[in-house]
């Protein structure tokens, strides 16, 4: 399995040859959505829901050995992309590397210019709920 900074290299990379067309980006963001697996409908709850999203974001986790597996779902297309993005980068993986993990690959293709102010907060409040999810797994694994 590639490591967190070859993933977010790769991302990178698959954003530099949009460029600086913006609705080649958006389009390309939403299409990523459609790699989420399937969200079971009995999880769609306020429980699950990620607080401080603008649209309607699901997020459940399981450990399955020593590794967390996050499902997503949003109720808007740009959503599931962007939450897509980082399951991309964070699913199955050790607690430890998730909370440590540095999103640097917000920043390097400009995400905060693409979605906006809004949405940026939506997203990092995204990127905080599966950071806190690492830390209850792990938190549990060491008690």
């Amino acid at each position: 399995m590639s490591s967190i900074q070859e993933i977010q290299d790769e991302i990178v990379s698959e954003f530099e040859i949009l460029g600086d067309d913006k609705e080649s980006t958006i389009y390309y963001i939403m299409e990523l959505g459609g790699s989420l697996e399937d969200f079971p409908e009995s999880e769609r709850i306020e429980a699950n829901t990620i607080k401080g999203c603008q649209s309607k974001v699901w997020l459940i986790a399981d450990k399955e050995d020593s590794k967390i597996h996050f499902q997503a779902d949003s109720n808007t297309d740009i959503t599931k992309g962007l939450i897509s993005l980082l399951l991309r980068v964070l699913n199955n993986r050790r607690p430890e590397e998730i909370i440590n993990a540095n999103l640097d690959f917000v920043e390097r293709i400009g995400m905060g210019s693409i979605i906006g102010s809004q949405r940026s907060n939506g997203f990092a409040s995204m990127i905080k709920q599966i950071k806190l999810y690492a830390l209850a797994f792990q938190t549990k694994q060491n008690a």
